[in-house]
């Protein structure tokens, strides 16, 4: 679409009077309890009055006359009593969640601005699974503060596997791209996720083959549920079977298969531990990797190297996330921290041979 003819316009850029911006209106249309609307946040992240109290530096009945005065001016009920705490009325999340952007949007804000008076100094917040944080990103940290002492990192588990955003961080190790204008991605490698069993599990319940599945024991997921028809493989083998246990957090998922539990659906760098065992029954799936930064913090220096830092992590230079499945890979700088972890600088091997 063409931009339209100046000619055609009624007013000019350089017409001040017809071209303000918000900063040349003194009018606060907020109000003035910005001081209770941090409060309330608090009350409403926590759950909790006197929690909220603690992370604000006050007392709970402070906090608990600031919501009250907050109430008064907008109207409304935003919090219910109960016997577990508080909770949330539907007016009282839709102002919560509009003030958790604003609170992260403000935390973006100031960041950048401590980026700019200093050289590569300040905290970029990732969100990474539980799984991939602890065999790749921990170990490799080390080296990187080796070089960047001034760079904190905050590694947390994922809200939300599908919105950075709702994350509040700056970056995100994610499985789909992003459609959003506000956020910046590459593409990583891929996640190749095999059936994997203990020795342990074989020598009490024997080899899980292709036509013995009905006798074995399956660890099962709730981020293998989704109906996409990508888990489908995993899907109509365990049922085959009998689900053990259930478990959504990556890294005790794979503690509960190592203890020998039952069969679980593990990346394939995890073959490094000596115990596992790779199961062929003909079910093999590979997830891309993506990772999604907030396009705005990409500006901060800190940011930027944290970002090429973990796209080289996680890219498809790693031969554990390269396009080409193998089960076995030859020990490289990306997997040292782990195996070092398994002791198998001096094993001498994958303990899959």
């Amino acid at each position: 679409m063409r931009p339209p003819d100046k000619a055609m316009l009624p007013f000019d850029e350089e017409q001040r009077s017809f071209n303000k911006n918000p900063l040349d209106d003194e009018v606060l249309l907020s109000g003035q309890f910005w001081g209770e609307l941090r409060v309330f946040l608090a009350v409403a992240k926590t759950k909790s009055f006197n929690r909220a109290a603690e992370i604000t530096n006050t007392s709970q009945p402070t906090v608990s006359r600031q919501v009250k005065r907050l109430q008064d001016a907008v109207g409304s009920q935003l919090f219910i009593s109960t016997t577990r705490g508080v909770k949330l009325t539907k007016k009282g999340e839709a102002l919560a969640r509009a003030l958790s952007r604003l609170d992260h949007t403000l935390y973006s804000i100031t960041s950048n601005l401590k980026a700019e008076t200093r050289e590569a100094e300040g905290t970029v917040r990732v969100s990474i699974t539980d799984g991939l944080n602890a065999l790749f990103a921990a170990p490799a940290l080390l080296q990187f503060s080796a070089q960047y002492p001034k760079i904190q990192l905050h590694l947390k588990s994922p809200l939300n596997h599908i919105d950075l955003r709702e994350n509040q961080t700056d970056m995100m190790i994610g499985f789909a791209p992003s459609v959003s204008s506000d956020i910046q991605f590459t593409k990583l490698g891929q996640l190749h996720f095999i059936p994997i069993v203990a020795k342990d599990y074989i020598r009490n319940r024997g080899l899980p083959t292709s036509n013995n599945l009905e006798q074995h024991s399956f660890i099962q997921s709730e981020y293998y549920s989704a109906r996409t028809g990508l888990w489908d493989s995993w899907q109509q083998a365990a049922s085959r079977g009998r689900v053990a246990h259930y478990c959504d957090n990556s890294f005790a998922y794979g503690m509960l298969v190592k203890a020998g539990h039952g069969i679980g659906l593990l990346g394939s760098y995890t073959l490094v531990e000596p115990c596992f065992v790779p199961l062929e029954i003909g079910l093999r799936i590979s997830v891309p990797l993506f990772l999604l930064a907030l396009t705005e913090r990409l500006q901060a220096r800190p940011v930027r190297l944290v970002f090429d830092w973990l796209a080289g992590i996680f890219g498809g230079s790693n031969p554990w996330f390269s396009d080409e499945f193998k089960l076995n890979n030859a020990p490289s700088e990306y997997d040292a921290g782990f195996r070092k972890m398994f002791n198998l600088e001096q094993a001498g091997g994958t303990g899959n041979d």
